[in-house]
């Protein structure tokens, strides 16, 4: 791969130097072509349920699969994604999907779909996402330069809504209009094979692991059943251990989880209650509020990736996360539907921004050869209390009103925020471990980086 162009980095915007590394132009192709296949499997998924007859428990059930195939092995995606080259596993995960979805577009194109097929490959898109997030983000820090990571977290921070939760639904919902669900799983299919084809132009890089040896544990008697298990528990335990001895990122992840349980149930579940019961709304009015929220992240993510790195960036974005959610109380105050819809912007955006803080501070700060598995935590422990939050929130409206879930939700994570950052100790390790943007290097990136790193 060619070195980063120093000039061309100088002469563009802050969001866009990512794109003057040749290796990034074709991951980014990938990721948009992947996403934007995987927004149109969401809805096609749900009118092929509806057109095999099938009512909420079977759409559940299939939906289910997905979300338990992502549990399962996120942990283990983490120990994978740090020992296996990361291009090798985004490929098999783009093959998995290419393969599923196609066997489902062939199935309902002949007329032949049963709800278990579309759940065997839900769990099989599933658990491919859990291998796929851990691999990617262990895999950029080797194919940008450090300076660049704030801005290709901002990029992603913004596809991913607009072309997951916009244009992929919007296409997709037009052609099963239009044709039948087979047509959109074809060209999710075909979008997939695309992404696969960028995919395949993107450089291979080295694992970066501190040991010399990366394979070696692999290999012998460790390469017996038992031994890989007790490798991976093993790498598991590192993980778990590096995140309890360092309190930022033992006290994000657990102001995260209680986010979470406070946020996502009302934001996935009460939306369109409020909407239809409070307000007179109906299905296009939660529609433009779906489409506000992934509009606003879109727009918090790229001026974030706009920004240097903060000076108090652990600071700003735990404290960001806890005001970002107090929109959510604006929506069980409001008396109009737009009011209801501007907030959801405001959330997307609050919500987005410190994303893109969190992701480049996982990519500068962990060490290398312990990325993948952080963020295989980060990406279990950000799952796993969503269900609960989704089984809470009915109940809770109903004992107390959907106005005052909205409220409490809103409030609760900045008064969660601000205990986390002091008990935590976030300002002095922020100030002796300032992560302000460096010079443009004109160094190369990707296969000819060592595959070491040193430990931040």
């Amino acid at each position: 791969m060619r070195p980063t162009d120093d000039r061309a980095a100088r002469t563009v915007p802050r969001a866009l130097a990512p794109f003057t590394v040749p290796a990034y132009r074709r991951l980014a192709v990938a990721l948009v072509l992947t996403t934007f296949a995987s927004g149109m499997w969401v809805v096609a998924l749900v009118w092929e349920v509806i057109r095999l007859d099938g009512g909420p428990g079977a759409l559940s059930f299939v939906t289910a699969s997905s979300a338990v195939g992502i549990l399962l092995p996120a942990l283990l995606g983490g120990v994978v994604a740090d020992r296996v080259p990361q291009k090798s596993i985004l490929l098999a995960v783009a093959t998995v999907e290419l393969v599923g979805f196609g066997v489902v577009a062939v199935l309902a194109a002949t007329d032949v779909t049963r709800l278990w097929h579309l759940a065997v490959v839900a769990l099989a898109t599933g658990m491919g996402m859990a291998f796929y997030y851990p691999a990617y983000s262990a895999w950029l820090p080797a194919l940008v330069p450090e300076q660049h990571l704030m801005a290709v977290n901002g990029f992603e921070g913004m596809v991913r809504p607009l072309v997951h939760q916009a244009a992929g639904p919007a296409v997709a919902g037009a052609v099963v209009g239009a044709f039948a669900p087979s047509v959109a799983f074809g060209l999710a299919t075909a979008s997939v094979g695309l992404g696969l084809l960028a995919l395949t132009a993107v450089p291979r890089t080295a694992v970066r692991r501190a040991a010399p040896d990366p394979v070696a544990p692999l290999v012998g008697e460790a390469a017996t059943p038992a031994g890989l298990v007790a490798t991976a528990l093993a790498d598991i335990r590192e993980g778990v251990a590096y995140m309890r001895r360092t309190p930022w990122l033992l006290g994000t992840l657990l102001f995260a989880s209680l986010m979470t349980l406070a946020v996502m149930g009302p934001l996935e579940v009460l939306v369109p209650y409020l909407l239809k019961d409070r307000l007179d709304g109906g299905p296009g009015d939660h529609a433009l509020v779906l489409a506000a929220f992934g509009v606003g992240g879109a727009v918090g993510s790229m001026a974030m990736a706009s920004l240097q790195m903060p000076r108090r960036y652990l600071t700003l974005m735990n404290v960001l996360w806890g005001v970002g959610c107090l929109p959510l109380a604006a929506m069980g105050l409001a008396t109009a539907v737009w009011q209801v819809v501007a907030a959801g912007f405001f959330l997307g955006a609050l919500f987005s921004a410190p994303m893109v803080i969190w992701g480049t501070l996982l990519q500068r700060r962990v060490p290398p050869h312990l990325l993948g598995r952080v963020a295989g935590l980060d990406f279990f422990v950000s799952l796993a209390l969503m269900p609960v939050s989704m089984a809470l929130a009915g109940p809770l409206a109903t004992l107390l009103g959907v106005e005052a879930v909205f409220v409490v939700a809103g409030c609760v994570p900045l008064l969660l925020a601000v205990p986390a950052v002091l008990l935590f100790r976030m300002p002095a390790d922020e100030l002796a471990h300032p992560l302000r943007d460096e010079p443009v290097t004109t160094e190369p990136v990707g296969p000819q980086q060592p595959s070491g790193g040193r430990p931040r």
